[in-house]
């Protein structure tokens, strides 16, 4: 199971939720379309399979870092739905479920179309140049069942308004046997390519199969007509078609396909196409540029550098909130400093708060005040303190010539004293925060079962009351206002306890449930210590109690963590009652950011719900837009017992609520898709997380997001 979550403080209506495996809501759409203009741009468009291509032939070609395509085609028998994401400039990576018209899925019993699944990725090995074309190489169907793999290189070279490409495929993309594999010349069994790769459950990397069996050539071209919006293509396929998965053998009168694409706007095209001589290919992708998601901000304006002052500092605070977006817990003058405790509410950055907070506090500090202090902490974690010299900022607020003197009058410490301690005034003292809710419409949905799409409408009631600056109670319950999940009727088997595959029943069984309610403590353990703890109705199916205990030097790329939970199952009902079942479960973490491409790399080696044993490997990358894009995979000791799918893997974006809306702000959604909802390899989903809470403590990209909006 995966389910989005964000902080407390999103308003539901903003949420998006999935169920496992969950639909990529396509709600970027809404955003400003702004995805590099890749309709109709000369070697940019998707395949028929997902990923930038031809028809049925990849290239060499990769979209902009940042990009995710959607898109669908048909190929009579064969329907694609994929979904492709570029992390990297020079790796492609994304996922499909082919559905096969004349082809019944087993599992379903209804005479429904079968549907198979698979992941695709593709490196970059050379880029192009004025004499070398561009070389990659390439997987296809890699993950899955492996009924469509097929492995590649490819060459592309552009030549004005042309674009070529020339490759070798093995396995799906090699059945027309042109060569035989160099390979084989070396090692006999290379001659000859496994049938069914993947492992009788699937989902395994089909390591046995990779360069494989003879090969064939293809190739094609792309033209760039003079009306700039269409594209032509030819292609020469390396499929024969007499091969074909589950004996759907099609009939192939030529090698040779041609095809068009249209562009409607910037980020959506059409597609078609006549392929094997015999059929015909229509197709629609609409591209989705990550990286540069904004949306223009509707924000209250900095105040003036020289307002007049306010008549207490109850009103300062009140205007750090409202305007520098920083929820003040203490303002204190000490000597020639005045500090200011806060958590941040409002902007991604930092440098943004700070400015806007500086012409607040400037206004209102006496005349012997040099320096403005902003102690940062997070659910009353004090993570880092930035200093700033008020006689440099003024200047700079004042004329941007003078920037790069407030520049150099700026650093940061990992002072940890809350509040600075005891010394000097204290000018202002908050009361803790009490109470907060929220209330909207919320939509769960899932597909790729044997159940078909499933769906379920609700209104999420979220609600939070802070005892403390360390603890608070929260609490989440919704209400279904419309589904079809009186069609689930679909329970994968399984060897292993059922902690996941029952989440069918959990959806159904009630209109109304409790998904979360349980009390929350931080604690500062000193240094770079930190700790939390937390009990009560945990997740949708796990009750219990837990803790976590995290070291995160201060600005350093490397911070470990550990957490150990007791867990017990709850009702179907989502109420109050328990199951029997029981267990522990805790990891020990590594976080670690890699200094490549921005990749942050979490390793965690532990006991998940099941009893099995094991690690986990989460890759992700987050762009300038603050959207970060994702992949993991679970291996236990499961073996055999994990079922179909032989593992567990996921993909994932966290989305900036701030990149869909006009006003600024700081909260995030989670978008997961997961092709399978198995026993093995399930993890507690935690409300909170350390590593999270304390991500201030980290200067990376500081003085680049250092922003002159609040001039």
């Amino acid at each position: 199971m995966s389910r989005t979550k964000a902080p407390f403080g999103v308003r539901p209506q903003n949420r998006l939720k999935g169920l496992t495996p969950c639909a990529l809501l396509l709600a970027t759409a809404a955003a400003p379309a702004s995805a590099a203009g890749l309709a109709g741009q000369l070697g940019a468009g998707q395949g028929d399979f997902g990923g930038v291509g031809l028809m049925q032939t990849p290239t060499a070609r990769m979209a902009p870092e940042g990009t995710m395509s959607v898109s669908w085609s048909r190929t009579q028998p064969y329907r694609r739905y994929n979904v492709f994401f570029q992390p990297t400039a020079w790796f492609e990576g994304g996922f499909r479920y082919v559905e096969v018209e004349n082809r019944e899925f087993a599992a379903a019993g209804d005479g429904r179309p079968n549907l198979d699944k698979g992941f695709d990725m593709k490196l970059r090995l050379l880029e192009e140049t004025r004499y070398w074309p561009q070389l990659a190489l390439g997987f296809r169907d890699v993950g899955g069942t492996t009924l469509f793999g097929g492995e590649y290189l490819a060459a592309s070279k552009r030549w004005y308004d042309l674009d070529f490409t020339l490759g070798l495929g093995w396995g799906y993309l090699g059945n027309q046997s042109d060569v035989t594999s160099p390979f084989g010349w070396v090692v006999g069994r290379f001659d000859e390519r496994p049938r069914r790769a993947g492992g009788d459950q699937g989902g395994e990397f089909a390591l046995d199969a990779l360069f494989r069996g003879p090969m064939a050539l293809f190739g094609g071209v792309e033209w760039q007509t003079p009306w700039e919006p269409l594209l032509l293509q030819l292609e020469v396929e390396g499929n024969d078609y007499a091969n074909e998965p589950q004996s759907n053998n099609q009939e192939q009168e030529s090698r040779v396909n041609l095809g068009a694409r249209l562009a409607l706007t910037d980020n959506l095209e059409l597609r078609a196409g006549w392929q094997r001589g015999n059929t015909a290919m229509a197709g629609v992708t609409y591209n989705i540029d990550l990286a540069g998601l904004r949306q223009v901000k509707n924000d209250p304006p900095p105040m003036p550098i020289d307002a007049p002052p306010r008549e207490s500092w109850a009103e300062v605070a009140d205007a750090l909130e409202q305007n520098a977006g920083m929820r003040v817990a203490s303002i204190r003058q000490e000597g020639r400093d005045l500090r200011v405790t806060a958590e941040p509410l409002t902007f991604r950055h930092l440098p943004q708060s700070e400015g806007r907070a500086g012409r607040i506090l400037h206004a209102q500090a006496d005349p012997e005040i040099e320096t403005f202090r902003f102690h940062w902490q997070e659910r009353g974690l004090p993570l880092r303190e930035d200093v700033h010299d008020r006689e440099a900022f003024v200047a700079a607020a004042r004329s941007a010539e003078n920037e790069m003197t407030h520049r150099h009058g700026v650093y940061a410490h990992a002072r940890l004293e809350p509040g600075g301690g005891e010394r000097g005034e204290t000018l202002h003292l908050a009361d803790p925060r009490r109470f907060e809710w929220g209330l909207g419409p919320r939509l769960d949905q899932n597909f790729g079962g044997p159940d078909g799409y499933l769906y379920r409408v609700m209104a999420a009631l979220e609600a939070e009351y802070r005892t403390d600056a360390n603890g608070w109670f929260s609490a989440g319950v919704t209400a279904t206002l419309l589904d079809n999940l009186d069609n689930y009727e679909y329970i994968a088997d399984s060897d292993l306890p059922r902690v996941r595959t029952f989440i069918g029943d959990y959806l159904s069984e009630s209109s109304v449930g409790i998904e979360n309610l349980q009390y929350t403590r931080t604690a500062h353990l000193g240094g770079s210590w930190y700790a939390m703890g937390y009990g009560g109705l945990l997740e949708m199916m796990f009750a219990g109690a837990g803790g976590e205990l995290l070291y995160r030097p201060f600005d350093s790329p490397i911070a470990l963590g550990a957490d150990l939970n007791w867990v017990r199952q709850r009702d179907f009902n989502q109420g109050f009652d328990l199951r029997d079942y029981d267990t522990w479960t805790g990891h020990l973490s590594a976080y670690v950011e890699t200094g490549i491409e921005d990749v942050l790399a979490k390793v965690s080696a532990g006991r998940y719900l099941a009893g099995d044993y094991g690690a986990t490997l989460d890759l992700s990358r987050e762009f300038d837009s603050g959207v970060r894009i994702g992949a993991w995979g679970t291996w236990t000791d499961a073996g055999d017992d994990f079922g179909e799918g032989g593992f567990d893997k996921g993909l994932y974006l966290t989305m900036p609520l701030d990149a869909f809306f006009t006003r600024s702000s700081r909260d995030r959604a989670d978008i997961a898709w997961q092709p399978l909802t198995r026993d093995g390899g399930a993890r507690l989903e935690r409300q909170y997380e350390l590593y999270d809470l304390t991500r201030e403590r980290r200067l990376d990209g500081y003085w680049e997001a250092y922003p002159r909006t609040w001039e």
